[in-house]
This record gives C-alpha cells, structure tokens and sequence, in this order.
C-alpha cells in the first residue's frame, strides 16, 4: 500500500526535466525540489526513471521510503502553466513486518506528514489533498 497526495502548482518547469527513456512522463523536477529543501536532515536520492513516472528515496529517521512523482504535460502547452501533480509514498517494511500486519504507512505517518506540510507550505502550490 501506498499514500498518493495530489496538488496543482505552476513552480515547477517540465521541459527542463531529462526526458524519461521508459515512457514520456515528468515528475523528475519535484523530486529535485524536494531534494533540495530536505537535505541535509534527511538523504534523499537522485531522481530515476520508471515506466510510471520518476522515482527517489528518502531515509527518514532509520526507514526508507519511496517517493514517486508523475504529472501529464502535452507538447505545444505552455510548460509554466498550472499542472496536477500526484506525489506517491511508499514506506519500505521488513518480511516480518508485513507477514504481521506492523509497521504499515497511513495518512498520520509522520514522514507523509512532514513531505504534506513542505507542498502545503510552498506559495506556488495549491489544492494539496489526499487521493
């Protein structure tokens, strides 16, 4: 299971994004961005491509989580205007801790809360909810 937060921003420029080789879907361009306000507190990797969108992880007080970006520009559109972003959080768990149901992510998880409070905090960034 994942969390998925959606919001609506003009802050951040798709066409200065590297081109994803798997399949022609931006999100690189926030992953940066989070890189950048959360280091040095916490690791974040470089962002990476994947079929759905790109992809870095962040090691939060001693767990690991998955963040995953993805937003839809066409050709032709203004790369500047408003664009809906969906931000993915997926939080690493041991076999254990899924064979007993611990450990498990959720909308109070205080990671999902903290990267929730960077977008809402954020001027250019608006309609910041959970899907």
């Amino acid at each position: 299971m994942h969390i998925a937060i959606s919001f609506k921003s003009t802050k951040f420029d798709v066409s200065k994004e590297r081109t994803n080789p798997i399949n022609p879907i931006f999100g690189e361009s926030l992953l940066k961005w989070f890189k950048s306000e959360i280091e040095p507190d916490f690791d974040v990797t470089e962002p990476d491509a994947e079929d759905w969108g790109w992809y870095s992880y962040i090691d939060w007080k001693g767990r690991q989580y998955m963040l995953g970006a993805s937003t839809y520009f066409e050709e032709g559109n203004d790369p500047k205007s408003e664009l809906e972003w969906v931000l993915q959080i997926d939080k690493s768990r041991t076999f254990i801790e899924k064979l007993f149901g611990k450990a498990k992510i959720s909308q109070t998880d205080e990671c999902v809360l903290y990267l929730k409070s960077k977008l809402e905090s954020e001027p250019k960034i608006s309609s910041v909810s959970f899907e």
